[in-house]
């Protein structure tokens, strides 16, 4: 199974290939390992927002990190530091979801200590075992 921690850039997008053309630009399209949240992709989205060539992801597809850059020996740094920010993603995806699982484990905790009829309750569900 794919995890959020496999989630990194694995090729150019083979139908969108790097072209040299009029512009002053180069538009890069890289594809990632597998397609990845809607929330990860936009947390790389705003974490990429302010850098010197921004990259995007596309929050329907999820799955190609969008960029340019001017010049193509400008391309092998640009990979780097999108390397880079694909990890800091990760790494800030996986924090929020265990503080997540913390806060849940919190309330849980605070409804086994509750007095009265509903804490015997909550303290009677938290104890099951649905182990086989």
């Amino acid at each position: 199974m794919e995890g959020i921690s496999d989630i990194r850039i694995v090729s150019i997008d083979e139908k969108r290939p790097p072209r040299i053309g009029k512009e002053p630009y180069i538009d890069l399209y890289f594809r990632l390992t597998h397609k990845a949240p809607a929330d990860w992709c936009q947390d790389f989205t705003d974490l990429q927002s302010k850098a010197t060539y921004p990259s995007k992801i596309n929050i329907d597809e999820c799955l190609y990190i969008e960029t340019w850059v001017r010049r193509p020996e400008e391309i092998i740094g640009h990979v780097q530091s999108l390397k880079e920010a694909v990890a800091q993603c990760n790494a800030r995806y996986i924090e929020r979801i265990e503080a997540r699982q913390r806060d849940r484990d919190n309330s849980n905790d605070k409804l086994t200590t509750e007095e009265g009829p509903q804490g015997q309750l909550n303290r009677i569900i938290a104890g099951l075992d649905f182990s086989e």
